[in-house]
């Protein structure tokens, strides 16, 4: 016999439509300024201004790549970019990883106060603290250094990373590190063969994260960086200014090969970050 029909099943299919359909329209929101740039960044500079707005160009411009890539000085800003990427996305995926386990799990004075302090560290705005920061950097000597773009990077990511960090272990379940020490494991060795594995998913998600956020800032590199050599990849759109600033669909070129690894970086552990951020959805 076939199962009677629930109430309120016709509502909740049109709910479920609704839903999709509200999902298909926010994704295409957010998919259009993409499109638009990369279909503008093939055509001519003087054809930008026409009725076609998302319209394939039949001569495809491939060349204001070229331009861009050489003009922009991709190469250079692009490697000091993954410099200070890297080590700062090393940084605070470190000291989030003992910081979220030393609140999750350890006891010690002044923790609530130190929790707080972390949590309010996620409000701070970053205008607020570039003429401060300047003035110290100016004072250690700070300014225009690599070292002086790596920390405030670190500090803006810390808080939302740590947090990140203690609501995965606060997950896991407490037997294994208590099994591990009772065999005999050092404290080191238990974070790094024991809990540093059942992280990875948070450790995913932190990663990218603060990958995609220190890749695309601009303020405070613009604030601490002074000289050619050591300026980050954004810069080379605004290299794209005087002489260059008619070569619209040069610059759109540009936009295009600075947001490309960002959106490759986001694609390729999209499912990773997926299962990461309901690996704590259900807690047993």
């Amino acid at each position: 016999m076939t199962p009677p029909p629930q109430p309120h099943a016709g509502l909740r299919r049109a709910g479920m439509g609704v839903l999709h359909l509200v999902l298909v329209v926010f994704a295409l929101s957010q998919l259009f300024p993409l499109l638009w740039v990369f279909l503008y960044s093939l055509q001519r500079s003087g054809d930008l201004f026409g009725n076609a707005m998302l319209s394939l160009p039949h001569d495809p411009q491939w060349v204001n790549y070229t331009r861009a890539w050489t003009d922009g000085e991709m190469v250079r800003y692009g490697l000091n970019s993954l410099i200070v990427v890297a080590a700062s996305t090393i940084a605070s995926t470190f000291l989030a990883f003992c910081m979220g386990y030393a609140i999750a799990r350890m006891r010690w004075r002044f923790k609530r106060l130190v929790v707080g302090a972390i949590t309010m560290g996620m409000v701070v705005p970053i205008h607020a603290t570039l003429l401060p920061n300047f003035i110290w950097y100016n004072l250690f000597g700070l300014v225009d250094t690599r070292i002086g773009l790596i920390i405030p990077y670190v500090a803006f990511t810390l808080s939302f990373n740590t947090l990140i960090y203690v609501g995965h272990f606060q997950n896991l379940p407490v037997a294994l590190e208590e099994a591990a020490l009772l065999d005999g494991a050092s404290w080191p060795r238990i974070l790094w063969t024991v809990i540093a594995p059942l992280a990875r998913p948070a450790t995913v998600i932190v990663a990218v994260m603060t990958t995609l956020t220190n890749w695309n800032e601009f303020i405070m590199a613009n604030t601490y960086l002074s000289s050619d050599e050591l300026r980050t990849l954004p810069f080379s759109i605004i290299r794209f200014e005087g002489q260059f600033s008619s070569e619209y669909a040069v610059q759109f070129a540009c936009m295009v090969i600075v947001a490309l690894p960002a959106v490759a970086l986001y694609l390729f552990f999209s499912k990773h970050i997926m299962a990461g951020a309901t690996a704590g959805a259900v807690k047993e």
